[in-house]
């Protein structure tokens, strides 16, 4: 593990998804996807509210769950929503 990947952010799966959201952001924001550093908040990069909403979506899309739109702006980098939808994917598998 990386200094860089959270702790609920490990294991192969979890590597796939990291690099689906970082493309996912990278595609949105127009940028390539080696440019965005897991630590920066995305808002530094341009990310406005239209493309926390169409990334929020995205998500929802591809983990099959419900996401609060507001995870976005309370996980303000990549790391931090990673722990995030770790966290949110865990309950939706215990419910």
């Amino acid at each position: 593990m990386s200094e860089s990947t959270p702790p609920s952010a490990t294991g192969s799966g979890d590597d796939d998804l990291r690099d689906w959201l970082v493309a996912s952001v990278a595609e949105h924001l127009r940028m390539p996807a080696a440019d965005l550093r897991p630590d920066v908040p995305l808002s530094d990069y341009g990310l406005d509210s239209v493309y926390a909403l169409s990334v929020a979506a995205e998500i929802e899309d591809h983990l099959g769950f419900p996401v609060d739109p507001t995870m976005m702006w309370d996980n303000p980098t990549i790391d931090a929503l990673l722990t995030a939808i770790g966290e949110e994917r865990a309950r939706s598998r215990a419910a």
